[in-house]
């Protein structure tokens, strides 16, 4: 199964497994999964890292070579992604998760998530 990791699932898998949420350590660990981290996370994270602020304190360089060497499949942003995003409801204002959400849809892929706010997208969310 294909599991898009919304940003900050990403950043917590990245830490290690003890680092994640009780729910997600035996999907993410599942050996069907095969599992996706979108450009736009690593866009965020740099920006929020450059900020300053306390929880993006993980350099987006380091963390997308250990993503790449540890199998993850690198989901870049189409076009279709962009436009998708005007089809969604106006449930969260977050434009990098908003994003994701369309990337998940468009794509056919599993978002899973630890933000109330973006599990209650339709689709294929999974809140953990």
């Amino acid at each position: 199964m294909k599991l898009l990791l919304d940003t900050h699932i990403l950043i917590w898998a990245a830490q290690g497994i003890s680092s994640l949420p009780p729910g997600s350590r035996a999907l993410l660990a599942a050996p069907d999964s095969e599992l996706v981290f979108s450009v736009a996370s690593l866009w965020e994270i740099a920006i929020k890292h450059g900020l300053g602020r306390n929880d993006f304190q993980v350099d987006p360089r380091v963390l997308r070579r250990g993503l790449i060497d540890n199998d993850y499949h690198e989901l870049p942003i189409l076009s279709a992604h962009a436009v998708a995003i005007d089809a969604l409801p106006p449930i969260h204002r977050d434009p990098f998760d908003r994003l994701l959400i369309a990337q998940a849809m468009v794509e056919g892929i599993t978002l899973i998530t630890n933000d109330e706010t973006l599990a209650r997208y339709p689709g294929d969310v999974r809140m953990v």
